[in-house]
């Protein structure tokens, strides 16, 4: 397999005049070059320190969903010693993590005794308890956005430290009705509206790989404590890369579903108008055979709009590769660990099954931030980032805030109110603006073709391994690799690949066509087979 591009043929969609041109060559040398040097510092001043995890000497830690669900009904595990066991993993590598934010353990062991005494009770046969309660008595875990009756429902905001759920998330709800036992919440940026988890209540979350880089955001927490095996699966959300980037960073599989399939209910901020449509909610897990029965559940209203019991042979799929999105100037190129992975990946694909990977080269997604960005302005329904600070009542002043936080007197982030000044720098009723609204039609058009029915695409999850702390303020447009699926409303599953020359996993992201679910989740399950999937961050004794 051979990937070529060409100089002939300008990367971009639009007709830029040749001030424009030169322009964009300007910001990218910029960009890069501010890249470079935040390496270079936070290089000097992290030097890919870490904090080694506790090793794994149970071995419960290591199944899968699938395997713990299982083993609980045919009574080989009681659901309260797995309960136990993941229990004490979280004790053990949160103190080097701080990814879970607060913990139900008593509850979680009440709701375990109970299914172990209903598999004991003989009274429902192993097949009835598999098809109305396939994860009776498997505890797991969610971040904070998404509410847990009787635990803190906080977002990261400091305003709503104190602030506890009445009533579980749609999500959740489905998972207990599954048999499932919520354990604990996990740590976010604040109003998840970040790519690097840190908010002023429960500080910052770690890498369990290399403790002095990035979890990634905002499902960060979540995929912290996932691969570490401080939990069977995870419920995440993603607006613009908030599953499929965390799990991409700690070496974990993600699927974004196709939009308008899972209930947002329950969580926040609330998604309103068509930023509804953007977010959706899906499963977090290490092994990726989980995930297409988790997003069974999740999905269970909605799920004739899928087709997730069709059979997905891999051998029978059409694959496409792109390598990067053309060179956008505000973007970090990407990494050559990266490249490697994903032209690994290709060849194992090509080997395994006798399928020829091809290139693909769209120049729409040349402008995958500028649509996103775009997109998310032209809803109209959602109040402002500085009222959502404020939990709609009143907005704050982000200048004012901006001198607060240089004085350690704010409530907020910076990443937050950087947001909250930048936030009408945008309009979608410019002449630029409609047409990066034009073009995201032209290439959800454009990718509908391509893939058709049966193919998928091969796509970076994000241009570099994780970042070091902080670093994403430097480097802060490089999550439109992943945000432009969310207004293409596609669905992606997020593949790891092994551990590049940082320490940190790599991995790519597979995207299917729209309602295509099943292709992308079984592309995952053989890239699983044939790369290894998750690596795990501690020894195993």
């Amino acid at each position: 397999m051979a990937i070529k591009s060409s100089s002939k043929v300008a990367p971009y969609a639009f007709d830029y005049s040749r001030g424009e041109v030169w322009m964009g060559h300007i910001l990218k040398l910029l960009y890069r070059l501010v890249g470079m040097f935040s390496d270079l510092v936070f290089g000097l001043v992290y030097n890919n320190r870490t904090e080694p995890l506790p090793p794994i000497r149970d071995l419960v830690l290591l199944e899968s969903t699938a395997s713990l669900a299982l083993k609980i009904r045919q009574g080989h595990l009681r659901s309260e010693e797995v309960v136990r066991s993941f229990m004490e993993r979280i004790e053990q590598v949160n103190p080097v993590l701080n990814c879970v934010t607060e913990h139900r353990f008593e509850a979680a062991l009440e709701e375990a005794r109970a299914a172990d005494a209903l598999v004991a009770s003989g009274t429902r046969s192993e097949a009835d308890l598999e098809r109305d309660t396939p994860f009776l008595g498997v505890p797991f875990t969610a971040k904070d956005s998404i509410a847990i009756a009787g635990m803190r429902h906080t977002v990261g905001l400091w305003a709503r430290r104190d602030v506890v759920a009445d009533e579980d998330a749609e999500a959740v709800r489905l998972l207990r009705r599954a048999g499932a036992i919520p354990l604990a919440h996990t740590n976010v940026p604040e109003l998840c509206m970040w790519w690097e988890t840190s908010n002023r209540i429960y500080g910052r979350s770690c890498n369990p790989y290399v403790t002095s880089r990035i979890t990634g955001g905002s499902s960060g927490g979540e995929a912290a404590l996932l691969a570490a095996a401080g939990s069977p699966f995870g419920l995440g959300s993603d607006i613009g890369g908030s599953i499929r980037m965390p799990c991409f960073f700690n070496g974990i599989f993600g699927h974004k579903p196709t939009s308008n399939v899972v209930s947002n209910v329950g969580q926040l901020p609330l998604a309103t108008g068509e930023l509804n449509t953007f977010l959706v909610t899906g499963p977090m897990c290490r092994h990726a055979g989980d995930l297409l029965p988790l997003y069974r559940v999740i999905a269970a209203p909605a799920a004739h709009q899928l087709s997730l019991d069709r059979p997905a042979r891999a051998a029978h799929l059409r694959y496409f590769l792109a390598e990067d999105d053309g060179g956008f100037p505000l973007a970090s190129p990407v990494h050559g660990d990266i490249r490697s992975a994903m032209r690994r990946a290709a060849r194992l694909l090509e080997a395994a099954h006798g399928v020829r990977v091809r290139p693909l080269r769209l120049r729409s997604m040349f402008h995958q931030l500028e649509i996103w960005a775009h997109k998310m302005a032209a809803v109209t329904e959602a109040p402002p980032f500085a009222a959502e600070l404020r939990e709609r009542r009143g907005a704050i002043r982000p200048g004012w805030e901006l001198i607060k936080w240089c004085l350690m007197l704010s409530e907020h982030t910076l990443p937050a109110i950087v947001l909250a000044l930048t936030e009408h720098g945008l309009s979608p009723d410019s002449e630029h603006g409609r047409r990066c609204l034009r073009l995201c039609e032209t290439l959800k058009l454009e990718l509908e073709t391509a893939l058709g029915e049966d193919g998928v695409l091969l796509y970076p999850t994000h241009p570099t391994p994780a970042p070091y702390h902080i670093q994403p303020l430097f480097k802060g447009f490089n999550f439109a690799y992943t945000s432009i699926f969310n207004v293409l409303e596609l669905p992606v599953t997020q593949v790891p690949l092994g551990l590049g020359s940082w320490g940190v996993p790599v991995g790519l992201q597979v995207v299917a066509g729209r309602g295509r679910d099943h292709l992308s989740l079984a592309v995952a399950s053989e890239l699983e087979r044939l790369a290894g999937g998750w690596v795990s961050p501690s020894k195993i004794e």
